[in-house]
C-alpha cells in the first residue's frame, strides 16, 4: 500500500530545490547545533569491529528519561551519500528523538566524517556488510530491548536493506524508516545528470574533496587524480565501480543496491519508506518497481523535495515528528 499524506509548507518554504537545499544550508547549522546541544553534550565516539577489520565511526547518546517506551528503545542514525553523522538533518532528527527519551546511535559510513584513516579501501555503495557488521555490534554493545534503524538518501537505502538482511544475520530490528530513500542508483545518475546543475556541481565537490582526504590518509596507496580531475559525475562513479569496487561492468554496481525489483520482497521487519514525489534526485516513477511485502509501508508527499519536509528554517522537520510518530508502539 502506499499512504498519500498532507505535507504543506509555508508559502515561503515551498519548492523543490528550496526543500532539498535547505537540509544542507550551512546558514542553518548555528540554529541547528543550538537546538541539538543536550543530545551532542551527551554523544560518546566508540569505533565499531564491524568484521573482516573493518571498522566504523559512532557516537552514542544515552537518554535517562524515565519513558520507559522510549527508554527500550535504541535508534540509529545513517546520513546520505557525502554527509557524515554531523549532517543537519541526522542533528535535528537525533535531537527530536532524545527529547522523546530515545537513546541515539549516529553512524558514519566509511570514509565520512573524520573517518578516512580508518580504512583503507574506499567506501562504495553495495558495502552492505560492514554496515550490518556495525549494526550487530551496536545490538551487541549497547543492552536496548528495541533497535530501530532511520537512514536519508543513500542511508536510508542502507537501512532498508540492512531490514531485508535482517532475519538472516540474526538482528533483531524493531522497525526500519529509509527517508528519500535511493531506489534504483541508475536512474537516480540519470536525474542528477539531466536536472539542476548544482546539484552534480554539490556532489561531485564534495566527493572529490573526500577523495582528495583519503590520498592523504594513505599516502602512495592511491592515485585518483585522474577520476578526480574529470569533475564528471558518471565518469568518476564509473573509474571508481571499475577500478576500485570490484565490479567489471557499472549496471551490475548499480543493481547491486538498487531497492526496487525483488530486494525488498521478503522483508520480515515493520519498514517505512517515505518519499516525495517532487524529489529532484529520486525519481518518484521508480516507486512502482519496489517490491510490496505486507510489513513495508510507502509514505508519499506531493512536495518536500530530496530530504526535505521543512516547515521551519531553525526547527524540527515534519519528517522528525513522523519518525516519531512511525516510532510508537
Amino acid at each position: 500500500m502506499t499512504d498519500s499524506v498532507d505535507f504543506l509548507p509555508r508559502w515561503w518554504l515551498r519548492g523543490q530545490h528550496l526543500q532539498s537545499i535547505l537540509p544542507s544550508l550551512p546558514g542553518r547549522r548555528p540554529f541547528v547545533e543550538r537546538r541539538a546541544a543536550p543530545v551532542l553534550a551527551a554523544s560518546r565516539e566508540y569505533l565499531l569491529d564491524c568484521g573482516q577489520g573493518v571498522r566504523l565511526q559512532a557516537f552514542h547518546s544515552a537518554n535517562s528519561s524515565q519513558d520507559s517506551t522510549a527508554q527500550s528503545t535504541l535508534v540509529v542514525l545513517l546520513h546520505g551519500w557525502e554527509g557524515s553523522a554531523q549532517s543537519l538533518y541526522v542533528l535535528s532528527l537525533a535531537q527530536s528523538l532524545y527529547e522523546r527519551g530515545f537513546d541515539v546511535v549516529r553512524l558514519n559510513l566509511r570514509d565520512h566524517g573524520d573517518t578516512h584513516h580508518l580504512n583503507r579501501d574506499l567506501f562504495h555503495s553495495c558495502r552492505l556488510d560492514e554496515v550490518v557488521g556495525a549494526i550487530s555490534a551496536i545490538q551487541s554493545q549497547f543492552i536496548t530491548n528495541r533497535l530501530a534503524l532511520a537512514g536519508f538518501s543513500l542511508g536510508g537505502n542502507f537501512m532498508l536493506r540492512v531490514a531485508a538482511e535482517a532475519p538472516r544475520v540474526g538482528l533483531r530490528i524493531h522497525r526500519a524508516i529509509g527517508i528519500s530513500p535511493v531506489l534504483d542508483p541508475a536512474t537516480t545518475l540519470d536525474a542528477l545528470e539531466q536536472g539542476a546543475a548544482f546539484y552534480r556541481w554539490y556532489f561531485v565537490r564534495k566527493w572529490t574533496r573526500s577523495l582528495r582526504r583519503k590520498q592523504q590518509a594513505w599516502p602512495g596507496e592511491f592515485d585518483l587524480e585522474e577520476l578526480m580531475a574529470s569533475q564528471d559525475l558518471r565518469r568518476m562513479t564509473r573509474e571508481l565501480v571499475l577500478s576500485h569496487a570490484g565490479y567489471a561492468q557499472v549496471e551490475d554496481y548499480f543493481a547491486g543496491y538498487a531497492i526496487t525489483g525483488d530486494r525488498l520482497a521478503d522483508l520480515r521487519v515493520p519498514a517505512t519508506l517515505v518519499t516525495a514525489l517532487d524529489d529532484p534526485i529520486i525519481p518518484a516513477a521508480d516507486l512502482v518497481r519496489v517490491a510490496r511485502p505486507s510489513l513495508l509501508k510507502v509514505i508519499t508527499t506531493k512536495t518536500g523535495g530530496h530530504c526535505g519536509f521543512f516547515e521551519s528554517f531553525d526547527g524540527p522537520s515534519w519528517i522528525d515528528r513522523l519518525v516519531l510518530d512511525e516510532l510508537d508502539p
